[in-house]
Order: structure tokens, then C-alpha cells, then sequence
């Protein structure tokens, strides 16, 4: 085949393993494909004491699934909303020292985001005139005009200079087009794999964890922010009224954690149901669990989440927003609501939980539609190879369309 490195900042640990784990299933997927892949996810040197001081523990190197997984040390300086330009600079002094060092020089670079992983592996494919490929996932090309100027900057110098721009979705392309030569865009959809899904055991797993076979289970899978729309969510809930129906929450921190608990604590639905570091065998069984997954995000790419709800059967409750309407087919595998809209948030909730019959038709239709498409991480995998090597056998731009 061929041999890669890939960056990847967001990437399980040791330290924090389940964190991005979308990052590590595409590039397992790629060495599973064949690719001779090491990885570079940087870490931060750390401080000897205080809240950061954990980060110490992190080895320089560790095996994660088929690949080696490497953690150089660089900057990462905080506050980032001030610091997030010198950190990739430091990124991008510090990681192509270290593959000189450590590692034989490969012939594909594969960047899991723009910034800072494309950014700062640029001056190593630069310097041995290296094909670079960046993956686009959306909170930063979605949000490009409100960064700060220099980080702006540095974005846009590795949209120019990259061989590839990967993006999750067709709206995330676009506006990828809008920055870059459009003839070096293309999308690349990720996904989820329907057989690691235990939907067969349904009725097993529901006693297990006490919850009614009759219940209707709503599902939240994401960090608890204002993007994903936890504020929306923790306003509705107090004034629902829900036959047997159980609110699942299941995420990784963020600024309204608490602010959601207090919201299920108020309503008439069970509080012990909202769940942080969930291991990824965990998570598959509340997806095969659930009826119905809600997500009134603000702004998305394609969230993978979606494709697993897919998997599992499990009908969608979303935001009409960037790349989640190529996903879920409004009326048919999920309903579509428009973002920060509560009255529809709330009467949907209330509709589609009211008819157990409906969600499982939708679920139904939600897999038949994953596999039409070949959303799955094989082939994610087999498409991004495709791309990979036609930039290894010809030195000028190619046309690097393939198949959605």
C-alpha cells in the first residue's frame, strides 16, 4: 500500500480515552485498509502541580489498535481564545522536529483537522514535498470569519497549500470551495458500522440497566454546550409531560453540565440518567436501547452520532443545520426542526414520543438509508486511500471526486 502519518490533537489517551474517538476510528479504519500509519497527537507539557499537572503521566509513545500512537510535547497556551495562534506555532516548530527525530519519512501526511494539526504538520510535508490532506469536520470552517486574524491566517494558508480538503459534508465542501481551489475539495462522508450494535438484545439490555420495555427512551449523545443545544433542552424539560417516557444524557463535560442536571432534577423524569465517560462499548448499547436521538444543535458537519443512531435503528430529532439534512431524511428516518426553535423542540418531543410504532418505522428506515449509502467507516476508509494515492501518482492537482 503505502505509508502515512496522520495528526490528530483530538485522540483518545491514555489519560482521557474516550474523547474524539471519531479520530481514532477513521484512522483505524485506514490501517485496517492497509496504510502503514503512525499517528502524532501532541500534547501539552504540563505543570508539575495543579489542574493540568495529569498530563505529565501521558507517555511519549503508546499502541492504540493497530497503530502507534505518538505524543510530542508542545505549547498549548492558555487562555485559548487569546493563545490558540501561538500554540499551533509552537505545534508547528515542535511536532516536524520530533518526526525527524523519531520517525522514517512517509509518503502521505493525513491531517484530522485544518488547525493545528494541518497547520502544523505543513512545514514537515513542505520540507519533504509531501501530499497533505486535511479533514473538515465544521466548527471551524462554519465559524472561519470570527476567529482572531492570525489564527484566520494560518487556517487559510493550510487551505491553499494542502493537497486534499476532505469534508464530512456537501454544505461543510462548499464552503470549504469558498477558501480554497474547489478542484482539491471533496466530501468524504464518515459513519458507523450496524453490526457493532447490539439492537438483537434490546429487551436484555433494557432490564440490565432497570428501564421499562415500554418506555420510550430519548437519547442525547454530545458534549453538554450551547452548540449542541442543551440550553434549549434544559428550558423544554421541566415543562414536559411525558407518558413512560426516559430521558437519557450521555457526554463529556462542558459549560452547562450542571445547568442540564438542574433541568432533570426539575422535571418529572429520572435524574440519574445523565452519564459522563462513557466507554464506547457503553454508548453502543444506549444507542440500541433508545427509541429516539435528540440533537438541537446550533451548527454541525455531519455528526457521527447521527450515522450511529443510524446503526442502531434509533430515530432522529434534529437541527435542520449545515450537513444534518444530507443525513436524515425529514419525515422518514428522523424529524428536522429548525435550531433554537423551542415550541417545535417541545411539540416534537411530544409527538414523536407519544408513538412508539413511528420511531421504530423511522429507525427501521434510518438503517436501510446508512447502508444505501455505504456510510460506514470501510468505506470512509477505502475512499480517502483512493484519494491518497491518486496524489501519490501524479506531482499536479487531480480531480478527486469519488463516489457520496
Amino acid at each position: 500500500m503505502y505509508s502515512a502519518v496522520a495528526g490528530a490533537i483530538n485522540h483518545p489517551d491514555a489519560l482521557n480515552p474516550y474523547q474524539a474517538l471519531f479520530n481514532f476510528r477513521m484512522l483505524d479504519a485506514l490501517s485496517e485498509a492497509g496504510v502503514d500509519l503512525d499517528t502524532v497527537s501532541p500534547r501539552p507539557f504540563a505543570p508539575p502541580i495543579g489542574p493540568y499537572s495529569s498530563y505529565r503521566s501521558i507517555p511519549l509513545r503508546e499502541q492504540w489498535g493497530p497503530y502507534t500512537l505518538h505524543h510530542p510535547r508542545f505549547w498549548y497556551l492558555l487562555p485559548k481564545r487569546l493563545l490558540y495562534a501561538a500554540s499551533g506555532e509552537s505545534y508547528a516548530r515542535r511536532v516536524p522536529a520530533y518526526l525527524e527525530r523519531e520517525l522514517a519519512v512517509p509518503d502521505v501526511i493525513h491531517a484530522c483537522h485544518i488547525y493545528p494539526d494541518g497547520y502544523g504538520l505543513l512545514p514537515y510535508a513542505n520540507a519533504h514535498d509531501l501530499p497533505l490532506f486535511v479533514v473538515a469536520h465544521g466548527k471551524l470552517l462554519n465559524n472561519l470569519g470570527d476567529l482572531p486574524p492570525t489564527v484566520d491566517g494560518k487556517v487559510r494558508e493550510t487551505l491553499d497549500e494542502a493537497a486534499g480538503v476532505l469534508c464530512v459534508s456537501e454544505a461543510l465542501e462548499a464552503e470549504a470551495a469558498r477558501h480554497t481551489d474547489p478542484s482539491k475539495v471533496t466530501t468524504v462522508p464518515i459513519g458507523a458500522d450496524p453490526e457493532k450494535f447490539p439492537v438483537d438484545e434490546q429487551s436484555r439490555l433494557r432490564a440490565e440497566l432497570g428501564i421499562d420495555p415500554d418506555a420510550t427512551v430519548v437519547l442525547f449523545v454530545g458534549q453538554f454546550t450551547e452548540r449542541k443545544g442543551i440550553e434549549e433542552l434544559a428550558t423544554v424539560l421541566p415543562d414536559l409531560d411525558l407518558d413512560s417516557t426516559e430521558f437519557v444524557f450521555v457526554g463529556h463535560g462542558g459549560e452547562l453540565e450542571e445547568e442540564l442536571k438542574r433541568a432533570v432534577a426539575d422535571s418529572g423524569f429520572s435524574n440519574r440518567h445523565v452519564y459522563t465517560g462513557v466507554t464506547s462499548l457503553a454508548l453502543r448499547r444506549w444507542h440500541a436501547i433508545a427509541d429516539l436521538l435528540v440533537l438541537p444543535s446550533h451548527a454541525e458537519g455531519r455528526p457521527t452520532v447521527i450515522y450511529e443512531a443510524m446503526a442502531s435503528e434509533t430515530a432522529v430529532l434534529a437541527s435542520n443545520v449545515d450537513g444534518i439534512p444530507e443525513q436524515v431524511a425529514d419525515g422518514e428516518t428522523g424529524v428536522l426542526i429548525p435550531p433554537k426553535d423551542l415550541p417545535a423542540l417541545r411539540g416534537s418531543l411530544e409527538t414523536l414520543t407519544a408513538d412508539r410504532e413511528r420511531l421504530r418505522e423511522m429507525g427501521e428506515a434510518g438503517l436501510e438509508r446508512l447502508r444505501a449509502n455505504d456510510w460506514t467507516w470501510a468505506s470512509h476508509a477505502e475512499r480517502v486511500t483512493e484519494l491518497h494515492r491518486a496524489a501519490l501518482e501524479t506531482a499536479t492537482p487531480v480531480d478527486q471526486s469519488v463516489p457520496r
